[in-house]
């Protein structure tokens, strides 16, 4: 059976950041990840959430090409709910993820709450670390919920 996986917003916007240092690995790792989902390795997934960040990109032509980015690999958009919400203030309150990054929170309660494998992020900072993978991990199993994956690009190719 295939994993299911939620694509957060950085996934939709890195093959588009322009190259800079630092920056040409994880472009490639993320390239790689849309192709495995081309593949059928995975099942993808995002959210509104995710695409309301997306249109609110002021570059028109990058904008589009990340929205057509959700058409082109066949993504499952997942409906805003109010549940997910309220499971994202959980994990702000217990410090999984800083009180000013509501939607980073939202992207990882989505994942739980419809029960998906991992959520894949570019975000290091508020997302894709340890600390907010311990944190959610101990939301989830006192909320009865599935336990997630929290990857980077580059460790979901180790999967």
């Amino acid at each position: 059976m295939k994993q299911k996986i939620y694509l957060e917003t950085t996934m939709f916007n890195f093959p588009f950041v322009p190259d800079k240092p630092g920056y040409t690995e994880l472009k490639a790792d993320t390239g790689k990840v849309f192709a495995l989902i081309k593949e059928g390795k995975y099942e993808p997934y995002t959210s509104l959430y995710a695409l309301e960040e997306l249109k609110d990109t002021e570059q028109m032509e990058r904008r589009e090409n990340m929205l057509n980015l959700v058409d082109e690999y066949g993504i499952t958009i997942l409906p805003a709910d109010s549940r997910a919400e309220q499971l994202a203030a959980l994990y702000i309150a217990e410090g999984a993820v800083p009180p000013g990054y509501p939607e980073d929170a939202t992207h990882i309660a989505t994942t739980a709450l419809y029960e998906l494998d991992f959520i894949v992020s570019l975000n290091f900072e508020h997302i894709a670390r340890e600390w907010t993978l311990r944190k959610v991990d101990t939301v989830n199993i006192r909320e009865g919920l599935k336990r997630i994956g929290i990857y980077r690009p580059s460790e979901v190719l180790k999967l």
